[in-house]
């Protein structure tokens, strides 16, 4: 019994961590675009993460298990790293440069219901009433939040960054939909995705961007980005989640995110916390409360 309740205290500490460090990355992509281009970002906080999750594997004693996993999982592999870091955070930082932090970050919040609904065309998984309702009650406060409390207006206050912010829910439920093909151990197949994406970022960076040398607030922000967005902080969770007797409470601290996080938005950023932003959210929370009942169900 006392082992169950330190592993549970354990699960709880790990994630608390990640959701106070997942609060502030919509933060750091907004003050990290103010001096680098997304494309920038990407490749900055892609290196970032790759060293980072390295020297995870050196401690862990694993990076003998990546080429491995990577010579029998490579077409995998490839379509994971091509979402996985480029085109889900190429999409999502421009989105984060269209878009006030606060909307985006909403927004990208409902990844989790886009994820229900693809689950019906590539995991033949059914759509259940639940998920219908909960759909309604997300986007009805993806449409609050993206037109400042003025929904039936439909006067969206930058029509590109709201279409790229879903379209990175989109990216993201894509990925988490591949990675349930995938078999090995976690930091192997994050590492390896970045590991192959790496190449192409260069190579996309090249042909799209001017060289010269990034502003050093903003190589900054990327390193921090790269740790605690990209990286890190997944292996945090993780941990809550195998620590965890119960997952459904642990999962649930996930909801505190969102809000926590248009504290650092305010304070830091300065941005002006708009009621219709307030609003949209707690619908996006409602919304994937209900559909999150159905998945426990």
């Amino acid at each position: 019994m006392e082992n169950t309740i330190k592993s549970q205290s354990q699960a709880y500490k790990f994630a608390l961590i990640a959701v106070f460090l997942w609060s502030t990355v919509a933060t750091a992509f907004k003050f990290a675009l103010q001096y680098l281009s997304p494309e920038e970002l990407v490749l900055l906080s892609s290196l970032t993460s790759l060293a980072a999750l390295f020297c995870v594997l050196i401690i862990n004693k694993k990076l003998n298990q990546v080429l491995p996993y990577i010579k029998k999982n490579i077409k995998l592999v490839f379509i994971l790293g091509l979402i996985n870091p480029f085109l889900y955070y190429l999409v999502l930082f421009k989105a984060y440069d269209y878009l006030p932090a606060q909307e985006a970050q909403a927004i990208n919040y409902t990844w989790a219901l886009m994820l229900a609904f693809l689950s019906v065309p590539f995991l033949k998984q059914k759509l259940t009433f639940n998920d219908i309702v909960a759909g309604i009650i997300c986007y009805f406060g993806v449409l609050v939040i993206s037109t400042k409390g003025e929904p039936f207006s439909l006067n969206f206050s930058n029509i590109d960054g709201v279409l790229l912010a879903l379209f990175s829910t989109i990216l993201w439920s894509l990925y988490w939909i591949f990675n349930t093909k995938a078999k090995g151990e976690s930091t192997v197949m994050l590492f390896s995705n970045f590991l192959v994406a790496t190449p192409v970022i260069i190579i996309y960076f090249v042909l799209t961007q001017p060289l010269s040398v990034p502003n050093s607030s903003g190589v900054l922000a990327a390193v921090y980005v790269g740790l605690f967005e990209m990286g890190i902080t997944f292996l945090f969770w993780l941990k809550a989640m195998q620590n965890a007797q119960n997952t459904s409470k642990i999962a649930n601290l996930i909801f505190i995110s969102p809000f926590m996080s248009l504290i650092f938005i305010y304070f830091i950023l300065n941005e002006k916390i708009f009621i219709s932003t307030l609003v949209g959210l707690a619908f996006i929370i409602v919304g994937l409360l209900i559909q999150q009942k159905k998945a426990k169900e």
